[in-house]
């Protein structure tokens, strides 16, 4: 096969594109970090690295919906902590009530403590969690309990957060109903606290003794809710701490696919630049005895 100066100076050319080409995918390694830029670079890395990202933004948002989960349910458990320590003051009066030896005086006194309580038993009732109530079921934008009435406002909707893939769910919300015992759409235990008040009222020793054990039931309620909440916060402290390992193994797995080796970049700049160099040497020599230099 006859060589012309044209093939020479075409196939140097070809080889002084891709020796350039490598130069400059070496130094935009170097210069961002990545193995790769666009997809044409290696199209299987980059749906790797496209699923890697997005299974780390899901579990982003699991982790967010844990963090709400675990301050909605600390606030749950503060509030039952709370009204499980209003009952028992209520109890303690309720039994300094049923002595016989006490004044009247003495009575409408504790009448009054009992009805302290039961307002503050209200306003715990209106807990609000980052603008919503709490205890309210599906209507947080709705305050389940009065001053004056022993209703309740709200409903028995159930708030799920989604803390997992496959359906992973945790109720976060205690309704009112439950913690207040409303039958009928009113609260037994704040009329309990209204029938302890008026028996210390009107001097009524038995009836005061007789409520001792309503109050009971009520506090045996708040308890059991309150454990359950409780068994809840200890999932979502174990929930938090698989998503952060997860998070971590994703990380690093994107690390993996997406950054690049500092180091064996630069080896191969330098190498890729010495052979650029001695290309363009090789072009020189090449190049330059062409017909035109015999003509000269």
């Amino acid at each position: 096969m006859r060589v012309t100066n044209n093939m020479l100076v075409m196939n140097f050319m070809s080889d002084y594109n891709s020796n350039l080409e490598r130069l400059q995918k070496d130094q935009n390694m170097l210069s961002t970090g990545k193995k790769v830029s666009k997809p044409s670079d290696d199209p299987v890395a980059v749906a790797n690295i496209l699923k890697i990202k997005t299974e780390i933004a899901r579990n982003d948002a699991y982790t967010k919906n844990t963090d709400d989960a675990k301050s909605w349910l600390s606030l749950t458990d503060t509030a039952l902590g709370q009204i499980g320590d209003l009952l028992q003051n209520a109890r303690e009066l309720a039994v300094q009530g049923s002595n016989g030896t006490m004044t009247q005086s003495d009575m409408q006194s504790i009448a009054a403590q009992v009805d302290q309580i039961k307002q503050q038993l209200i306003q715990v009732g209106n807990t609000q969690y980052n603008g919503r109530y709490i205890f309210a079921g599906y209507k947080t934008d709705t305050k389940p309990f009065s001053d004056g009435s022993n209703g309740y406002a709200g409903d028995d909707g159930v708030i799920q957060f989604e803390i997992g893939a496959g359906g992973n769910t945790l109720q976060v919300n205690v309704t009112g109903d439950k913690v207040f015992d409303v039958t009928s759409g009113t609260s037994k235990l704040l009329n309990v606290m209204d029938n302890l008040s008026n028996a210390l009222k009107s001097g009524d020793n038995q009836t005061v003794s007789n409520i001792i054990g309503d109050i009971d039931n009520q506090l045996q309620n708040v308890l059991a809710i309150r454990a359950d909440a409780g068994a809840k916060a200890n999932r979502i402290d174990l929930t938090a701490n698989r998503l952060s390992d997860d998070n971590y193994n994703f990380t690093a797995l994107l690390s993996k696919n997406q950054d690049a080796d500092i180091a064996q970049v630069i080896t191969n700049l330098k190498m890729d630049d010495n052979v650029y160099r001695a290309s363009l040497a090789a072009g020189a020599m090449i190049i330059q005895p062409s017909l035109v230099d015999f003509l000269r």
